[in-house]
């Protein structure tokens, strides 16, 4: 295996900076908000993508335990991985700031709040620290 600098703080793909970016990204969409989240969300219809990051936040307390279990750290960067993956996919393709239902788009700054929280932890974990800029 050869160690490639370039390769090691490259944005895209399977990296620790990828993955501090996408939460630099998710802070600055949220203060470009200036909405407060802090109360919940009550909405019955919710986008296939809404469910699957959605889905993805509940499995993390189980991945985390997963990880303990196996004393497997890439269990958890793994999922930490796909989470950012997934949300990125969303961020491309669903309005957030754009969106004209005010309902829908604080269910997506709640989901963005959390998937951010979720990557500040599970990097946090892996003893990997997050910028709220980059």
């Amino acid at each position: 295996m050869v160690f490639n600098p370039e390769e090691s703080i490259e944005l895209n793909g399977n990296t620790g900076p990828f993955i501090q970016y996408a939460h630099a990204r998710i802070k600055s969409l949220l203060a470009k908000s200036g909405v407060e989240l802090n109360s919940s969300v009550n909405s019955t219809t919710l986008l296939p993508e809404e469910k699957e990051i959605i889905k993805l936040l509940a499995a993390f307390p189980e991945t985390v335990k997963e990880a303990g279990i196996e004393q497997s750290p890439a269990v958890l960067a793994n999922y930490t991985y796909e989470l950012v993956k997934t949300y990125n996919h969303f961020y491309q393709t669903i309005p957030i700031l754009i969106e004209k239902d005010e309902v829908a788009k604080y269910l997506r700054l709640v989901i963005s709040g959390n998937v951010a929280k979720v990557i500040q932890l599970s990097m946090r974990l892996l003893g990997i620290n997050v910028p709220e800029r980059m």
